[in-house]
């Protein structure tokens, strides 16, 4: 008959316990290098959105160019924390480069009191907001929204063949946008402070 005693114990070893924690470490740290890498991946995404708008704006035909040079246009009304804008970035950047020849792209940010005139003149008040002009600048017709890119292009074509927009009656997803009565009561602090609402 055996009697427990403590030299039969069985007896942790320090290397067991050292092991047994290094796991959980390791698994605490493979935890948190996912999450971050998650957090990364889709700020990156939203990131990358902004940047193709800023890109994009920045190669737009200036608004002045494109009343005086005969063309038709596509003015997009936009703001960089526009996720619709954002969302459609990619799409239109591809239609600027198939349409560049025939087609004015000008886009004008609704944070920039410049552009308060045209944003009054036009009744913007959800981005984006798209406005189809025939040659002579005289406006067509509106869309109020994301467009899917078979919808735009349609668009874009008949503006081309100077034939009625098929789909310019619809409006998509927006973000809200309300336009500030003059840039003396524009906050700056706030990029999407667009100080006083229009009556």
């Amino acid at each position: 008959m055996s009697v427990n005693s403590p030299e039969s114990a069985p007896i942790s070893s320090p290397k067991a316990e050292a092991t047994s924690g290094t796991r959980i470490r390791n698994f605490l740290i493979a935890l948190v290098a996912i999450a971050l890498g998650v957090t990364l991946f889709l700020g990156l995404q939203t990131e990358t959105g902004v940047t193709a708008l800023a890109a994009q704006a920045e190669e737009s035909t200036p608004l002045e160019v494109a009343q005086s040079n005969s063309k038709p246009t596509l003015m997009e009304f936009y703001a960089n924390w526009c996720t619709s804008c954002q969302a459609m970035a990619q799409d239109l950047g591809e239609l600027k480069q198939q349409y560049a020849q025939s087609v004015n792209f000008v886009m004008l940010n609704v944070d920039n009191s410049k552009w308060l005139p045209e944003v009054l003149r036009y009744r913007v008040d959800g981005i984006p907001h798209f406005v189809f002009l025939s040659e002579d600048g005289q406006t067509i017709a509106q869309t109020i929204g994301e467009q899917p890119r078979p919808v735009l292009e349609a668009d874009l074509e008949a503006l081309v063949a100077n034939l009625p927009l098929p789909y310019t009656q619809g409006n998509g997803q927006i973000s809200a946008f309300e336009a500030p009565v003059s840039s003396a009561t524009t906050s700056q602090d706030d990029p999407r402070s667009h100080g006083a609402q229009v009556q």
